[in-house]
């Protein structure tokens, strides 16, 4: 190890949605953790587009560590959110057939359930469907009712882990591209783009970049292989059309089209499920968007006459494996975490507090804690009040969105202020309503600019 550097017991590399689980799971615990990423923010690489649902882990693999992950994640996120100020919409979901193929595998479906510990799905007939969902197609068959599926705020959850990290004593490091790398017996020097880092254990977490960052320890045991989802966002005046999560009967390769609520108050059709090889751009298409559109219009007609309000797309971490791919290497100190797909929001609470046990196993006893310090996040969706709604709250800058100046500064300043536009608005929800920025734009590059490098101030004096 270089003497020079600075210094920690765990470096983790990737600050997704599952490094920043990590960096809190072992922040807590006491380990000096630096949380590494190559971006200017967290969520820069896979996490920062997803469908936001907390999935129970009734359809996962039995047996797989996929499956145990997401299980306890579930748990853990139900029991720390309000601490947090996490949101929670307990939506349920029904898993809707749609064809006679389809009905003849929902037995299958509830089997898997209740082999995975999730006792409390089960079958429902056509009519109960027609009556929880009343705006579903009438030609469906039945279904299966998975009581414990929520929607989430995907954005929030890992912003506030970050933050309880850091209130432990964590170190984020953005901006810092790791490079390369030795091992000595004490543990390892990184080389990065901001200089030498020295850690007793490093954490590979770096998504689509995971069997590249895991060369510089061995030769990658898999592949990405990125897959890529595009998404549809509907208008707020389509959310009362479904209020459980509509989810279609599986395949081998996907999950398929789901519908859903978002914690913003839209409609939620996606995703696709593309292989690709650039493991940097997921641009949208708009023959695949049609296509999503028309399938959501299939299982609920009345979106035919809803408004699209945005389009996004997403790459996952894919591998030629369908199960996690997380592994100890005690003699190289190092943990591989790689292959976290689409449901690495629900496991990645989960995947932290496994980590912890492989930790304890090979590297020894974790130090006593402090007692957690709780770093609650603002809320950002419809279920709680807003500050636009409280008395005095102060000028609104974004009004699709609602968003008020002091959210926006508020998300610029701190222990873990937005480090790029992209990070402002997963902190505030500004410029992504109906009109995407087209109003409040100018507004919100005028304040983010002194803040935010790489951003140009507009013109003084010339905007609302």
């Amino acid at each position: 190890m270089n003497a020079d550097a600075p210094a920690y017991d765990m470096a983790i590399i990737g600050a997704g949605v599952v490094g920043c689980a990590i960096f809190r799971e072992f922040s807590l615990a006491g380990l000096r953790v630096a949380l590494v990423e190559r971006g200017a923010d967290i969520l820069s690489g896979a996490s920062k587009a997803n469908s936001a649902l907390l999935h129970t882990g009734f359809d996962a693999i039995p047996g797989s560590l996929e499956a145990a992950c997401m299980r306890e994640g579930h748990a853990r996120y139900q029991a720390l959110h309000q601490g947090l100020g996490l949101p929670l919409l307990r939506t349920g979901a029904i898993v809707v057939a749609w064809s006679p193929a389809d009905l003849a595998a929902l037995p299958g479906i509830v089997a898997r359930a209740h082999d995975n510990g999730v006792l409390d799905v089960r079958q429902i007939s056509a009519e109960d469907v027609r009556t929880r969902e009343p705006h579903l197609a009438d030609d469906l068959l039945g279904g299966v009712l998975v009581p414990g599926e929520a929607v989430i705020d995907a954005w929030s959850a890992p912003l506030a882990y970050a933050r309880q990290g850091l209130a432990m004593g964590g170190t984020f490091l953005p901006n810092t591209r790791v490079t390369g790398g030795s091992q000595a017996e004490a543990g390892w020097t990184l080389q990065t783009s901001q200089g030498p880092l020295s850690a007793s254990v490093v954490v590979n977490c770096a998504g689509n970049q995971g069997d590249a960052v895991e060369a510089i320890a061995r030769p990658s045991p898999f592949e990405i292989r990125p897959r890529k989802g595009q998404f549809v966002v509907l208008d707020k005046t389509a959310y009362p059309l479904a209020s459980a999560i509509i989810l279609p009967v599986p395949n081998e390769r996907t999950k398929g089209v789901v519908i859903c609520r978002t914690a913003y108050g839209n409609l939620l059709v996606g995703p696709t499920a593309e292989e690709q090889q650039d493991r940097e751009n997921a641009t949208v298409d708009q023959a695949m968007l049609e296509g999503l559109l028309a399938q959501g219009r299939r299982m609920i007609p009345a979106l035919a006459a809803e408004p699209v309000t945005t389009t996004y797309a997403g790459l996952r971490p894919a591998t030629q494996f369908k199960d996690y791919q997380i592994e100890a290497l005690p003699q190289r100190r190092w943990i591989t975490v790689g292959g976290i797909r689409s449901t690495g929001l629900t496991g990645s609470l989960g995947i932290a507090a496994h980590l912890h046990r492989l930790y304890a196993q090979h590297f020894g006893p974790l130090p006593t804690p402090a007692d957690p310090v709780l770093t609650p996040v603002p809320n950002l969706t419809e279920e709680h009040p807003r500050p636009w709604q409280r008395p005095g709250r102060d000028e609104i800058v974004c009004h699709c969105e609602m968003v008020t100046r002091g959210e926006i500064a508020a998300a610029l300043q701190g222990p873990l202020p937005a480090g790029d536009l992209g990070g402002l608005k997963r902190r505030t929800r500004c410029m992504m309503g109906r009109c995407q920025g087209f109003y409040c734009t100018w507004r919100v590059m005028e304040i983010a600019a002194p803040h935010v490098p790489g951003l140009v101030t507009p013109i003084q004096g010339s905007s609302a």
